[in-house]
């Protein structure tokens, strides 16, 4: 009976290791889900639909962008941690996967680094300081001169708590020694209305939706979160011209669930390199705010790792809780 058995397996093993290796050989044969952690119509749902569709371009298959907000992108992270690793469910992986362990560790999947694979880079997004005219300040160097000789005066809005331009005014708080009241509203929207009309006096928000306010002089921008000048705002310094260091962006990046043979994970890389660096991509999300980041997979590995050690020590520094 166990020779039986034993020979049962093996002719299994056999059987099912060439359907195995063709199936990997068509991929892809049929539509990819792309899911997004984010509700459609916003920034991130623009520029994840824009990748996914030269990404499709590339490798001759429709990708469909599936949006699953909720739980701080976890339901998203979740649902596609726990999907066959096939390669047909993707994740669009953000800066969240980062965060999430140190300020929510209860959220699922509560080890990004082995529940999910990394396949390559998306793009980044940085955020502009800008504050109501009624700040006197019009360089970063003199707006935190401003906090630090009148600390507890400016309410400092964000789009909520543990949102990365929460986290870039905790680091402005530590790097830039000011004490600033937080003010987190449901989103960036909500805030921007109150900026605009003096009841909060400074926040960092994504540049195109900082925007229409700065070309009305509602508001006046002050600095750049990330280490480059965004294209949309040329004019306005990165903030580490004034803290040296300073770094705090918004990221993305493909993601597949853990067991995607490797096979597939080098198609997907390779056409997401493709999509990446194409330069007409770029220019269309550049005038969004948005810089295409050409990654690998290691590079997103090596990302998330670095982001979670630093993200997570800001948090517990400054005791940052979720609501």
């Amino acid at each position: 009976m166990k020779c039986f058995l034993s020979r049962r397996l093996v002719l299994s093993a056999a059987v099912a290791a060439p359907w195995a290796a063709r199936a990997q050989d068509a991929w892809p044969s049929r539509p990819i889900t792309l899911v997004n952690g984010y509700a459609p119509g916003g920034l991130t749902d623009i520029s994840t639909r824009a990748i996914a569709e030269r990404l499709s371009r590339e490798l001759g298959q429709a990708i469909v962008v599936d949006s699953r907000p909720g739980g701080a992108t976890s339901v998203s992270a979740t649902l596609v941690a726990a999907a066959r690793p096939d390669g047909y469910t993707l994740l669009m992986g953000a800066t969240s996967l980062a965060i999430n362990p140190a300020l929510q560790p209860n959220l699922t999947p509560r080890d990004p680094m082995t529940a999910l694979v990394p396949v390559g880079m998306g793009y980044r997004s940085a955020f502009v300081l800008h504050v109501h005219p009624s700040v006197p300040a019009r360089t970063a160097a003199e707006f935190i001169a401003y906090a630090r000789a009148n600390p507890g005066r400016i309410d400092f809005g964000s789009s909520g708590v543990g949102a990365v331009n929460h986290l870039a005014l905790e680091l402005l708080r530590l790097q830039g020694g000011i004490e600033v009241n937080h003010i987190p509203y449901r989103g960036g929207a909500p805030a921007l209305i109150d900026l605009r009309t003096g009841r909060i006096q400074a926040m960092w928000q994504a540049a195109l939706e900082a925007l229409p306010a700065l070309r009305e002089g509602a508001t006046r921008p002050l600095a750049i979160s990330g280490s480059e000048r965004l294209a949309l705002l040329p004019d306005v310094p990165p903030m580490a011209e004034t803290l040296p260091g300073f770094d705090a962006t918004f990221w993305q990046g493909v993601f597949a669930p853990a067991g995607t043979p490797p096979a597939v994970l080098a198609r997907l890389e390779a056409g997401l390199r493709v999509a990446t660096t194409d330069p007409a991509l770029s220019r269309r999300l550049a005038e969004q705010g948005v810089a295409l980041s050409p990654g690998s997979a290691e590079d997103l590995r090596r990302l998330l790792a670095a982001e979670t050690l630093s993200w997570g020590k800001l948090i517990r520094e400054r005791g940052v809780q979720a609501e």
